[in-house]
């Protein structure tokens, strides 16, 4: 098992670190995994800042993957799926319509989700939803298959 680090970005204007349940739910994840939280922090949504803090997380903490929640929706204010493309080096469609797949299987409303996933350098990004339950969720979709990506990130072979 490798050993595998990460960076939580939480995309909220109502939000601190005190109260952002989906992130803590996600560190448990990530924690019972046997995986690491390098960072975790929370932004406005505000499509710079949210950029600003992927960048940050995946050139300067060099962490494999970025997790960020919330912002995903229809609201004039969530724009964390076009911060994430603004900072991508390339799409990663897959991650997303895996979640979408299996959320669909639980709510019509995922949907609605307008999450995207995408690669930059040798991270990989992902856009969860804010709450805790489908954050939960939409990590449990993909999270098995997040050693393999990494090491094809890192030149491995199939």
């Amino acid at each position: 098992m490798a050993d595998l680090t990460f960076a939580i970005v939480t995309c909220s204007d109502t939000r601190t670190l005190a109260d952002d349940v989906a992130g803590a739910v996600l560190t448990e994840e990530i924690e019972r995994a046997g995986w690491s939280v390098v960072s975790h922090e929370v932004v406005p949504d505000d499509r710079a800042r949210i950029g600003e803090a992927v960048v940050r997380a995946s050139d300067e903490l060099d962490v494999d993957v970025v997790l960020t929640c919330g912002g995903t929706g229809f609201s004039p204010r969530d724009v964390t799926p076009e911060a994430t493309l603004d900072v991508a080096d390339r799409a990663a469609p897959g991650i997303a319509e895996a979640i979408r797949a299996g959320s669909l299987q639980i709510t019509r409303r995922a949907m609605l989700s307008r999450a995207t996933s995408a690669l930059r350098g040798s991270t990989i990004i992902v856009n969860l939803p804010g709450s805790a339950k489908a954050a939960r969720e939409s990590f449990g979709f993909f999270a098995d298959q997040l050693e393999h990506a990494v090491e094809m990130l890192a030149g491995g072979g199939h």
